[in-house]
């Protein structure tokens, strides 16, 4: 078996809606939509991973986050994916993501998201319609 590679996932939330981009497409779940994040590095914090991959990915900063709301084995790899609530400072940018978007939990329950985002959201706020 192999060895579980930490990934962060960041669960941002502003004026009662949340923070997910679609994954690009020549990507592993690859038109499907996620919470941005990714893997931890060597010796990196939660804190200190989210910050940079959001700088990356969305060209925001991490201000604060809280401890993880659920952390699941991603389908068919050794991804362990901690799904931790996020504050951060600035507008996101698409950088990473061909397309963000802000939505409501009722929007997230009918969106095609990566199986582990589809984890998350049922275990948060109930069954998503299939």
């Amino acid at each position: 078996m192999s060895t579980p590679v930490p990934v962060v996932a960041a669960v941002v939330k502003r004026g009662g809606r949340y923070l997910v981009g679609l994954r690009p497409a020549g990507k592993r779940h690859g038109g499907l939509w996620e919470f941005p994040g990714g893997k931890v590095g060597p010796g990196e914090s939660l804190l200190e991973a989210l910050d940079r991959e959001l700088q990356e990915e969305l060209g925001v900063a991490v201000s604060e986050i809280a401890e993880p709301l659920f952390s699941t084995l991603d389908s068919d790899s050794a991804f362990v994916i901690h799904f931790v609530p996020t504050t951060i400072v600035g507008d996101p940018q698409c950088i990473e993501h061909p397309e963000i978007r802000w939505v409501k939990e009722s929007e997230l329950k009918e969106m095609p998201l990566a199986p582990a985002d589809t984890k998350f959201v049922v275990r948060q706020f109930g069954d998503v319609r299939e």
